[in-house]
């Protein structure tokens, strides 16, 4: 009985711990974080692509992008002369909840405009993210490019 009760005093002394500020903390309270990779909605290539809904958990309800933006972002470049080379690389699968068409490598160095182009020759418009590690191409992108969610295909980085 003895160590029960000191089992439960333990317990509730440590639980208290939890309301104690960090040490050297200015702030008592906690500030929500967002997730890793999120970024707000103004790049051009993800206009009008709408977050999933909460719940979603299948690709075909995390990709938000009309069949009207992918037609866009699936049309030919409108002056591939002008486009800059940044070389190729291997690309995984992104945040599935960031919606839009969009890259993030460290390949680029300033955020812009783009496009990548699959080893069949697939290409696709995208906003380009500066990065760091593995590349990440997006749910909407694998998607309208008809890759596997699985592969880590290589493709070619444009920038504009």
């Amino acid at each position: 009985m003895k160590h029960a009760s000191t089992l439960i005093f333990a317990a509730l002394l440590l639980s208290g711990c939890a309301q104690l500020p960090f040490i050297g903390s200015k702030n008592t309270a906690m500030e929500p974080v967002a997730p890793i990779g999120t970024h707000p909605q103004t790049r051009p290539n993800s206009a009008g692509a709408m977050p999933p809904p909460k719940g979603a958990r299948t690709a075909m309800a995390l990709d938000t992008t009309t069949a009207a933006q992918k037609a866009a972002a699936l049309a030919a470049p409108a002056q591939p002369a002008a486009e800059q080379t940044l070389g190729k690389t291997a690309v995984a699968l992104g945040n599935v909840t960031e919606p839009g068409f969009w890259l993030r490598s460290a390949l680029v160095k300033t955020a812009g405009t783009g496009r990548v182009v699959t080893g069949s020759g697939a290409s696709i418009a995208v906003d380009l993210i500066p990065g760091t590690g593995a590349a990440q191409l997006s749910l909407a992108a694998f998607r309208a490019l008809n890759l596997p969610l699985t592969d880590l295909p290589e493709v070619t980085i444009f920038a504009q």
